[in-house]
């Protein structure tokens, strides 16, 4: 049966039909497999994520109220089981803040694939709030939720991420 609508494809999905289980993992494979490596930094990892992650989203569901798209909810199922796998390999540590952060701005050119590259050198801590943050839209409120750390931490995290991407953009400049 071929399926004309994304609601029509969560209809068989919660139906226990295959080939809409299928339409729906090839409708946003892609989309998922690029969020689970910018956040693991690892194209087997980002593949391990895409499988569990879709395997919590055919298990749950039945769960699913379309009070959002089911993009933004395979979104965030695939976002949490890949901050699940960063999470297991390192510690965040909570830090305490007394000064106010500022943000860390490129008032230079900078090269994509260079930036790219840069940001898939961070640390795994930097770089998973960078990308949740600056790149996915998550809110320091979210992110600390997701990881299960404060939301200074994120808030350190994010700006020392920045900081350490800036001075690896000006090496370049040099």
């Amino acid at each position: 049966m071929a399926y004309s609508s994304e609601k029509d494809i969560i209809a068989g999905c919660q139906r226990g039909d295959r080939v809409a289980q299928k339409a729906l993992y090839d409708t946003y494979k892609s989309q998922m497999y690029t969020l689970a490596y910018r956040i693991t930094g690892n194209f087997e990892e980002a593949q391990d994520v895409l499988q569990e992650g879709f395997l919590k989203v055919f298990q749950n569901l039945a769960g699913f109220r379309s009070e959002s798209a089911a993009g933004t909810w395979i979104h965030t199922i695939m976002a949490r089981t890949a901050l699940g796998r960063v999470r297991q390999r390192i510690e965040f540590v909570e830090m305490d803040i007394h000064r106010e952060l500022a943000d860390v701005h490129f008032d230079f050119p900078v090269d994509v694939e260079y930036l790219e590259n840069a940001i898939l050198s961070l640390p795994d801590g930097y770089r998973s709030i960078f990308t949740l943050y600056e790149i996915e839209g998550f809110k320091h409120a979210e992110i600390a939720e997701m990881l299960e750390i404060s939301e200074s931490t994120s808030k350190s995290q994010l700006f020392k991420a920045k900081k350490l991407l800036r001075e690896k953009l000006q090496e370049v400049l040099r």
